[in-house]
């Protein structure tokens, strides 16, 4: 049965008017570049009071922290090979610790600065894109922790272990840990990306998996970047996640319709 052309028109005119309305800034408010620079100053300057209050708290408790970082070791002997070496391991610990701590204030100032500017319709993607983000960076640091440290550890300890006493320096140790948690966190953001780009149009997922071959290239040489030790298992297991992330970031877009 034919649509009466009148129930077309309003239903086009309906449309229209909701697509208006989603891409309307609500209360839009005129400020000039030197009125953003202020507040931009405000927003920083509060994270970093946050950051310095985490980084503060993980100080007073680094023991417990490094406690826990130490467990993937499995029993090694750490030497303090300068003086304060270790007191400057607590403070390196303190800071990535408290960074963590401060980040859900960090996004919430940035969320604050840039909200005003945003579309009713880009309003509705922030938040499952942020909560998305902040899950992803958590499962990031369990697979690092869990898995990835545990392998490159392991490759380490047992390739030596007939010829020599395994005695690391506490300092290389903790930077050897906390970059490979933090960079694999950063890394498993990828789908994150991808659905921005998806969703704002610069991609497609078929656009995304026509690349694959760079793709997998790319994995390979981020795996290797990013991962402080040069044992081809721990690049390999993070190449396979970087892999994972994408082609299911991929899976994620197309069921957006992009």
């Amino acid at each position: 049965m034919p649509i009466p052309p009148e129930v077309e028109t309003s239903t086009k005119t309906d449309d229209r008017a909701n697509d208006d309305y989603l891409n309307e800034i609500p209360d839009e408010t005129e400020m000039s570049i030197f009125d953003h620079l202020e507040e931009l100053r405000w927003r920083i300057f509060y994270s970093l009071i946050a950051v310095g209050v985490g980084i503060i708290g993980c100080f007073i408790f680094v023991e417990p922290i490094v406690e826990v970082l130490k467990v993937p070791a499995q029993g090694v002997k750490f030497l303090q090979l300068s003086p304060g070496e270790y007191f400057f391991v607590s403070i390196k610990v303190a800071g990535y610790s408290g960074l963590l701590v401060g980040s859900p204030f960090i996004v919430y100032q940035i969320l604050l600065f840039i909200l005003p500017g945003l579309t009713r319709r880009e309003r509705r993607l922030l938040v499952p894109v942020m909560v998305g983000s902040t899950i992803l960076f958590g499962v990031g640091l369990v697979f690092a922790y869990f898995a990835l440290v545990p392998a490159a550890l392991d490759f380490f300890i047992n390739y030596g272990k007939d010829t020599v006493e395994q005695m690391w320096s506490i300092d290389k140790y903790f930077r050897f840990v906390l970059l490979l948690l933090f960079s694999t966190a950063l890394a498993f953001q990828i789908p994150i990306i991808q659905v921005l780009l998806g969703l704002l149009g610069i991609a497609s997922s078929g656009t995304m998996l026509s690349g694959w071959r760079y793709v997998i290239f790319g994995a390979v040489v981020l795996g290797a970047v990013l991962t402080p030790s040069t044992d081809p298992l721990t690049q390999s297991l993070l190449a396979s996640a970087v892999l994972s992330l994408y082609f299911g970031g991929i899976g994620v877009v197309k069921l957006l319709g992009r």
